[in-house]
């Protein structure tokens, strides 16, 4: 987990435009009155993912399998484009194979435990996309160099892992948020 002033180092390496958004959504300090709900649409807007974002939100079982195997599909596909050491390659295979089970997760709408999948999911994903520099403190500001909106994505995974004890907090506790979370990730990495 990162450390309180790796935390800070990180949300300063965000662009001033993007700064109130992310901390209505992870705020620095402690939670705010703020809808999660209303804080995760305008990421989604700033992460260029708000119209599958409404949609899926709020899709019925049918539609939400469908974007479920298209966000499968779409994350083999990246997995598969990642080049890797030959000793490396099993790590790659264990990744894909986690997709399923994290998919059911998801359909049994255990979001709790999808967060903190999710987390893990996207430090592995990093690391075969960046290799080593994905474990340096300064990652979140190198991606933001490379593309805004895939350095706030990256943002937003280092906060995953870095709030996974406010997951059982009042302000995250109920489904609803946990879900409108979740699926910011899940939808910027369906479009990736």
């Amino acid at each position: 987990m990162l450390t309180y002033s790796q935390s800070i180092i990180i949300h300063e390496a965000l662009p001033k435009e993007y700064r109130d958004i992310a901390e209505l959504l992870f705020p620095s300090d402690r939670f705010s009155n703020v809808s999660i709900g209303k804080a995760a649409l305008a990421f989604a807007d700033i992460l260029g993912v708000s119209s599958d974002y409404k949609r899926i939100l709020n899709a019925e079982n049918g539609e939400l399998r469908g974007f479920l195997n298209l966000f499968q599909k779409n994350f083999d596909l990246l997995i598969q484009k990642t080049w890797v050491e030959q000793s490396e390659k099993e790590y790659k295979e264990e990744l894909q194979d986690k997709i399923p089970g994290f998919i059911a997760d998801i359909e049994a709408k255990n979001y709790k435990k999808t967060l903190v999948d999710f987390s893990i999911i996207l430090e592995e994903l990093s690391y075969l996309l960046f290799g080593a520099q994905s474990r340096k403190s300064d990652f979140t500001e190198y991606t933001f160099r490379i593309d805004e909106q895939m350095g706030l994505f990256w943002y937003y995974g280092q906060q995953l892992k870095n709030f996974q004890h406010h997951f059982d907090s009042e302000d995250y506790c109920d489904e609803t948020s946990l879900k409108a979370i979740l699926f910011l990730g899940i939808c910027y990495l369906t479009n990736f």
